[in-house]
């Protein structure tokens, strides 16, 4: 029995149809080859079922059977008999016994919105990516955040230091307006913010009103007040933020310029996520105000850490309750305990819970009409776990409801199988199954450039191991559209990674992230990340050569007149081919070939296959490569489409014979080249 040709996987070609409804009939698939095996079985729970054979060709025969689904999860597996060979196949492919943990699933009624499989998303850090109303910058000295004055930074291009928080270099979302035709031409097709929301910080996952973007992001009409005077070493705000931040006529005219930007994107096909921060807000909230902003304004009720009689008392936790004395001088449960992140305490308030769920709602419904929520440290929600899914589930259910459209994307690092059971979550932001095992593979480093690790180095095994048993946490409609980012603001820039110097930017100095940087290295990876199944994220800068350690210093300002524009210019290439080619939607992806810095897959769908081969030694490799196992004709030629080396990378055609069902590359060192058959052969 050929063992690499047995194929299945949750695709359309493969379920039918791909995201079933409740208590609908479906046909389920599966693929061996031509006359090899004997029977092939479903199996689920304690039962087995016969499968028929549907379609014999010339290399794959197919089976299929009718199943009739309910309302509850549907897991399966295969059996397939040849004479005393018995093999089993599950979501990591082929096994010698059966493993029911890594079962397919069908959830029944779960679906993931179409325009987000395969989308190209560009995440954007606002104040970092481009400055096009200076009339909005952030002032020196205008208040005190965490203990130090805010600054406006002069030089654009000044790396940011290691204390930055309290920094600001003028991006807006004027300047993504600004910057929408480059967008555009680059290919992207979605653009996911870091928080928006009111807030002093320049990351805003401390977020002090919910209801209004951020005025120095937006738009500043009525100035006034005075800056913070001199020798003020307090954490008050200074009159002008108050009134900067806190004038209605600027927050209503913010909101204005965000529909309007919402509007242009949408005119031009393009999408937008938000960041919903919802685990924790700013101290500086309403609802805590431990820097007593509201304290003195009539109009807002007393805060959590002003009065024992405030209306959001129930919001947080406090450590000493019992105590008379207030205010509790900080004792309160903080996220991670940050005491400027009071974790919000969901379990006491239903009023809490109901206003999320109300700026959940909101929005994504018109007139922002957003196009789904990104959300951070969304498994920390809540203080269990048994609210925390609570909470999503309804959260789920009130945004689907306003946009059906919707999606809903969540940060977790670790086995998000709980939340993607097609009643919480739609996907998350793929560390797991994409970032991390490819950052092992590619460059031997740690996401964070905190440690480096030769075995994992080029090595093929843990790359399959680490792909296959991760992804197999994910029903394949999540798969789809989970982001798949070489970087973030999080993580150290990839192309930093490259030159495997481990360490941050305040011990070994920024000018080390630009150091010794492979650029080939860094076209491998995103050729990988255009061609694998999911949703290609770009972190701003990316494409134009932009280095850094992790936070802060990848936060570097988007370099304009600074670009690398030849890296520029293959982003849009690689960008074009996964948009133009059917099968890097949506199709399916099998390994073909794995051994030390060498990898060959296959991406299909119907009669359609994209090969992608990857040499990431530092020497010639002649890679044999068995591209039948994905259909494409044992005997014919394929042709190039882009082939990436160590001084640069070129689209010129170029065409490969193939001979029984292979074809055979000569590789250069750290290159990575994109085949597909010449149809007619």
């Amino acid at each position: 029995m050929n063992r690499e040709a047995l194929f299945c996987d949750g695709t359309q070609d493969y379920v039918i149809p791909a995201e079933p409804k409740e208590n609908e009939r479906i046909f389920l698939r599966f693929r061996t080859a031509h006359n090899d095996v004997e029977e092939v079985n479903l199996l689920t729970g304690d039962s087995h079922y016969a499968m028929w054979k549907i379609v014999s060709g010339k290399d794959f025969d197919f089976y299929e059977i009718e199943w009739q689904l309910g309302t509850e999860p549907f897991r399966y597996s295969f059996e397939i008999k040849k004479g005393e060979q018995l093999w089993y196949y599950n979501r990591c492919g082929v096994s010698d016994h059966r493993e029911d943990y890594y079962a397919f699933i069908i959830v029944p009624g779960f679906s993931t919105p179409e325009w987000a499989k395969g989308a190209v998303m560009y995440q954007i850090f606002v104040d970092r990516f481009y400055n096009g109303d200076p009339t909005n910058d952030v002032e020196d000295r205008e208040y005190i955040y965490i203990g130090a004055p805010s600054a406006k930074i002069k030089d654009w291009n000044q790396v940011p230091a290691s204390r930055d928080i309290h920094n600001f270099y003028g991006g807006d979302l004027q300047g993504v307006m600004d910057k929408l035709d480059y967008l555009q031409e680059l290919g992207v097709e979605v653009i996911y913010f870091n928080p928006l929301f009111v807030s002093p910080s320049n990351h805003k996952y401390d977020i002090q009103d919910y209801d209004y973007i951020d005025p120095h992001y937006g738009k500043i009409v009525a100035d006034g007040g005075a800056v913070l005077p001199e020798g003020a070493t307090d954490n008050l705000y200074a009159t002008k933020y108050q009134k900067r931040t806190g004038d209605i006529r600027n927050l209503e005219a913010s909101n204005e310029l965000f529909i309007r930007l919402v509007e242009e994107m949408h005119r031009r096909g393009m999408r937008v996520i938000l960041d919903g921060v919802f685990n924790h807000c700013g101290s500086f909230n309403k609802w805590m105000d431990r820097e007593r902003i509201y304290e003195q304004q009539p109009e807002y009720p007393k805060g959590a850490y002003v009065s024992a009689e405030s209306p959001y008392r129930k919001f947080f936790r406090f450590f000493n309750e019992q105590n008379e004395a207030w205010p509790y001088n900080g004792s309160y449960d903080g996220w991670w305990g940050h005491d400027t992140l009071p974790k919000l305490s969901y379990e006491d308030s239903s009023e809490l819970e109901q206003y999320i769920m109300d700026i959940g709602k909101k929005w994504v419904s018109p007139p922002y009409n957003v196009d789904g929520w990104r959300l951070d440290v969304a498994a920390d929600l809540g203080c269990s776990n048994e609210y925390n899914h609570m909470f999503w589930k309804r959260f789920r259910k009130e945004v689907k409801k306003a946009n059906p459209e919707a999606i809903i994307l969540a940060e977790h690092y670790g086995d998000p199988v709980e939340w993607l059971q097609g009643d919480e979550w739609d996907s998350v932001m793929n560390y797991d199954a994409f970032m991390e095992p490819l950052t092992w593979f590619l460059t031997g480093m740690e996401k964070h450039s905190d440690e480096r690790r030769d075995d994992l180095w080029g090595n093929p095994d843990n790359f399959a191991g680490a792909m296959r048993h991760f992804m197999a946490s994910m029903p394949t409609p999540s798969l789809q559209v989970a982001m798949n980012e070489l970087s973030n603001h999080d993580h150290s820039r990839f192309l930093t990674r490259t030159n495997q110097v481990v360490g941050r930017a305040e011990h070994v100095g920024a000018r080390a992230a630009e150091e010794g940087v492979n650029q080939a290295v860094m076209r491998e990876a995103v050729v990988v990340q255009m061609t694998w199944v999911g949703a290609p994220t770009v972190y701003y800068g990316d494409e134009v050569g932009l280095c850094g350690f992790t936070d802060p210093d990848n936060r570097r300002t988007f370099p304009w007149d600074r670009e690398d524009m030849e890296l520029l210019r293959f982003h849009q290439e690689v960008i074009r081919i996964h948009k133009e080619e059917l099968p890097l939607k949506k199709g399916s992806v099998k390994l073909l070939t794995a051994d030390w810095h060498v990898l060959a897959y296959a991406r299909f769908q119907g009669d359609e296959q994209i090969v992608v081969v990857l040499n990431n030694s530092g020497e010639l490799k002649e890679v044999t490569v068995p591209v039948w196992l994905s259909g494409v004709p044992k005997e014919g030629r394929m042709k190039r489409l882009i082939y990436t080396y160590e001084d640069g990378y070129t689209t010129a055609y170029d065409e490969y014979i193939v001979e029984n069902g292979e074809i055979v590359i000569n590789m250069g060192k750290h290159s990575a080249a994109v085949f597909k058959p010449i149809s007619g052969m």
